[in-house]
């Protein structure tokens, strides 16, 4: 956040508690309290509310609000910030499945500084609202690449909107309306209802949404100044960081261009078509893996891994992502990977691979050795080792996990 944006860490920490805190709901100021309470009692952290707050954020204040703020402030020179492009993903439903109901699948994409981090799996029984299972890192209360099933049958899952640009200062934080929209909705008009709910505009995404009891699908494509929302029972729905409806790329995203099929989220969208429609009435968990772990690149017509292809590997890439600011080789791309089908769901389950989907390892030393451009990222780049696919239910220890 701090290298990116050219502010330091107290700008973040005033974000948090003047524009961001007074807007979290009470139930969630507790929580984030408590898990500071959490780091006093258990270790020497000196991590206050202001930094946890603004930790919560990372997604939303560096790539919305400051860019928003640099305009806001006519920053001479203000450094180049790209809402980022995240994730792979998509939901099927209906005859597109193999036994016709829901299957839900998602690879995050981001860089492997915090992707390696991305490791965690949250059963969180809440005094109120409905039992979530989803995936997270370290402190946050919401999932951030959105990856979650809840005991009121919803499975929900997103992908960034590239180039997006809006923040409303008067908002709510996203992190906030993602946590109680996977927390207290009942069905998929609840948890758009709660989306919009003060949307600030901050970590704009293609929400990718199932209802278990109904066996509903629905995409909802979330702007600043314009929204759409798709709904089927039979289909599927992709997302791959491009934005879809054409007013809202107008609005929120006018620098997007949908017609360059060599850009990431274009290439994996034509991909993705592919692959959905050539399994269409075959799709089922194992082969959401597999389509996850896809290296195909669409537009030069050859396999290879890259910032083209469904799983993610931009630090094999000589042209990096431009409209990311991603540079040559950067070292990002897709870090782990979910899946989930309606059964799985109705017991609370859902399967994970930490790391590249396809099962490469990322080393970090050789990486900086060869491309020394990163090396700020040394003190905290880590190997990103890739892990099996790996069930996890509610309720279960991890002593116990498969």
């Amino acid at each position: 956040m701090t290298h990116s944006t050219q502010r330091d860490w107290a700008f973040f920490r005033k974000a948090a508690r003047e524009m961001l805190w007074p807007k979290i709901d009470p139930e969630y100021q507790q929580e984030l309290l408590g898990i500071v309470a959490g780091l006093r009692a258990r270790s020497e952290s000196a991590l206050d509310i202001d930094d946890l707050v603004a930790m919560n954020a990372f997604e939303e204040l560096p790539d919305y609000y400051v860019p928003w703020l640099d305009k806001q402030q006519k920053n001479p020179a203000p450094p180049v910030l790209k809402s980022p492009g995240n994730c792979s993903a998509f939901i099927a439903t209906g005859r597109s499945t193999k036994d016709h109901g829901i299957v839900i699948a998602h690879n995050n994409w981001t860089s492997y500084l915090a992707g390696e981090r991305w490791r965690i799996i949250f059963d969180i029984v809440p005094a109120s609202g409905y039992r979530i299972l989803m995936d997270g890192f370290p402190g946050v209360i919401a999932s951030d690449d959105d990856f979650g099933i809840t005991s009121s049958g919803l499975m929900v899952t997103e992908t960034t909107i590239t180039q997006f640009e809006g923040w409303d200062p008067n908002g709510k934080a996203e992190f906030v309306r993602a946590r109680k929209a996977l927390q207290y909705s009942n069905s998929i008009d609840d948890y758009i209802r709660i989306m919009l709910e003060g949307n600030n505009g901050g970590y704009a995404n293609d929400w990718l949404i199932g209802d278990n009891k109904t066996g509903e699908i629905a995409q909802l494509e979330l702007g600043l100044k314009a929204t759409r929302v798709w709904r089927t029972r039979d289909g599927v729905l992709s997302g791959s960081n491009w934005a879809r409806d054409p007013k809202v790329i107008k609005l929120d995203a006018p620098e997007f261009d949908p017609k360059d099929l060599s850009s990431s989220p274009n290439a994996r969208r034509v991909r993705w078509e592919e692959l959905l429609k050539k399994n269409w009435g075959k799709i089922d968990v194992p082969l959401a893996q597999a389509m996850l772990a896809d290296h195909a690149d669409s537009f030069e017509n050859k396999e290879q891994a890259s910032e083209r292809t469904l799983c993610g590997h931009v630090d094999a890439s000589r042209s990096g992502v431009r409209i990311w600011d991603w540079a040559p080789f950067y070292p990002g791309g897709a870090v782990q990977a979910k899946a989930a089908d309606s059964s799985m769901v109705s017991r609370m389950e859902l399967s994970a691979r930490m790391g590249h989907p396809c099962g490469q390892d990322f080393l970090a030393a050789p990486f900086l050795a060869a491309h020394p451009e990163f090396s700020w990222m040394a003190p905290e780049l880590r190997d990103m080792k890739a892990g099996p696919w790996t069930s996890f239910r509610s309720g279960q220890s991890p002593a116990k996990l498969e």
